[in-house]
């Protein structure tokens, strides 16, 4: 039940999330325009990289972890101090290679300063600790709060056109906020550590083992908006940015499951339990396709009007983006689930490496032609076919170790139902106009669609549905 539980939290975050960037962004793309928005976009991806290198993989490897000490409260506060400690360290690192970095750009400089204010943010960011525990309520809990107050400030100060900065400044003061606040929490979580055997050293290899792979995932889920920025301008870096922030909002409901079962196959793996640690595996897989699949197919039929309507006129290009990059939906939600939940829990962080370096080295080699072909849509291709090889890659590696044919049972009935649902609501979005009330109402029957026919195709979660339902009654 706590799993369940945990889920819920997670799920019942992003789905906020959902409706945060429903207020605030027909709003800033109004406001500032699609320059205002590729300004954000591009500077926020050169910051990304001076987070990544201060980073060093620490968060997930101190999910990690904490998830195999947390039975040894003792041990997993030695880990946690030590881990810390170390974070700081490389986070002053890297705070000082932007600073050299600033000292020779000439463009943007007081941008890339209001955006550094998330350098400093990473080193005060102990969420992974709680994952670790499994304790969501309380990241989930502060991350509400502060979003909140994130989305009152934007309307407060972001006025025009000239407020791109205030825009940054508001999102990266509440990140380092929200960072801050769970601090408070550590009396009750953590104990004081041994000084005289901080071990900091020892951490270093293992964060590097999964720093690399972070920085391939960083390279082609960053580099397309710095490639677009300095190749086909600050625009393109913008519409590219809403049309993957539109993609990620539908992705995190997903990608929840990751973020619970990542410390809890951790703890599984720990345990020697591996025929649970696979029922693990396949129901989640599952799980994941049966709601990736209509995500995608759902957003893909309403995105053309959708995005003139959401964004404003200027940001009409982004419906083909959006309708076009939906694929990656279903790719990433797999990926979720065999690289996050089964490869980095088990150990086998070089298998993981190499799948997320092969998605890196198709999109660096594929943006370099595409995007000089077909500008953004050339981003938005190598971006999907990035995360086909990442996906399949994974799948070779887990070949042995689990049944795929066990994966992928029945999950045609999903795309069967996803594809029947896709042309029933692209009708509907061709013959109705643009407004709340028609989005709503194809979503309403998109899934309404979807649901009866998986039941009527008998689908492999239906199943778990059910048996849910009888052992709650």
């Amino acid at each position: 039940m706590k799993l369940v539980k945990n889920y819920f939290y997670n799920v019942g975050y992003q789905v906020f999330i959902l409706i945060v960037p429903l207020i605030t962004t027909p709003y800033i793309t109004r406001v500032l325009g699609s320059e205002g928005v590729g300004i954000n976009a591009y500077t926020n991806s050169i910051i990304q990289y001076f987070i990544l290198l201060g980073s060093i993989g620490i968060g997930l490897y101190g999910n990690r972890t904490i998830a195999y000490v947390r039975d040894d409260k003792q041990k997993m506060s030695q880990n946690f101090w030590e881990i810390s400690i170390l974070r700081f360290i490389t986070i002053g690192i890297a705070y000082a290679a932007f600073l050299i970095f600033l000292i020779f750009t000439k463009q943007y400089q007081q941008f890339y300063l209001y955006q550094s204010v998330q350098i400093i943010a990473a080193a005060f960011d102990i969420s992974w600790l709680f994952m670790g525990i499994e304790n969501f309520q309380r990241t989930v809990l502060r991350n509400f709060f502060i979003k909140t107050l994130s989305v009152i400030a934007i309307f407060v100060f972001v006025k025009n056109s000239h407020d791109v900065g205030a825009y940054i400044l508001v999102l990266t003061i509440s990140t380092l906020i929200g960072n801050v606040s769970l601090w408070g929490y550590l009396r009750k979580t953590v104990s004081k550590p041994n000084f005289s055997q901080l071990n900091l050293i020892g951490h270093i290899r293992p964060s590097v083992g999964l720093f690399v792979p972070q920085i391939a995932t960083q390279i082609y889920l960053v580099l397309n908006k710095t490639m677009l920025g300095s190749i086909d301008g600050v625009q393109s870096a913008g519409f590219y940015e809403n049309s993957d922030k539109m993609v990620k909002m539908v992705l995190a409901v997903v990608t929840a499951t990751g973020t619970v079962m990542l410390p809890r196959m951790a703890h599984t793996f720990a345990a020697h339990d591996y025929e649970k640690l696979h029922q693990y595996l396949y129901t989640s897989f599952d799980f994941v396709s049966f709601i990736s699949v209509p995500m995608a197919f759902g957003l893909s039929a309403i995105a053309p009007k959708l995005a003139t309507w959401f964004m404003g006129p200027e940001f009409a290009v982004t419906g083909n983006l959006i309708a076009v990059l939906s694929i990656v939906i279903v790719l990433i939600a797999w990926s979720n689930v065999l690289g996050t939940q089964y490869l980095l829990p088990t150990n086998q962080t070089r298998q993981y490496t190499a799948s997320v370096t092969a998605g890196a080295i198709v999109n660096l080699l594929l943006n370099i032609w595409l995007i000089l072909q077909y500008h953004v849509m050339g981003a938005v291709i190598a971006t999907v076919l990035s995360e086909v090889a990442v996906t399949g890659l994974q799948l070779y590696f887990i070949r042995n170790q689990l049944k795929i044919s066990k994966l992928f049972y029945g999950i045609w009935k999903y795309f069967v139902a996803g594809i029947i649902m896709y042309f029933a609501i692209s009708y509907l979005n061709e013959i109705q106009g643009a407004s709340f009330t028609n989005f709503a109402v194809q979503i309403i029957i998109g899934i309404f669609i979807y649901f009866i026919l998986t039941v009527i195709l008998n689908a492999p979660f239906i199943h778990v549905i059910r048996g849910f339902i009888k052992n709650k009654k």
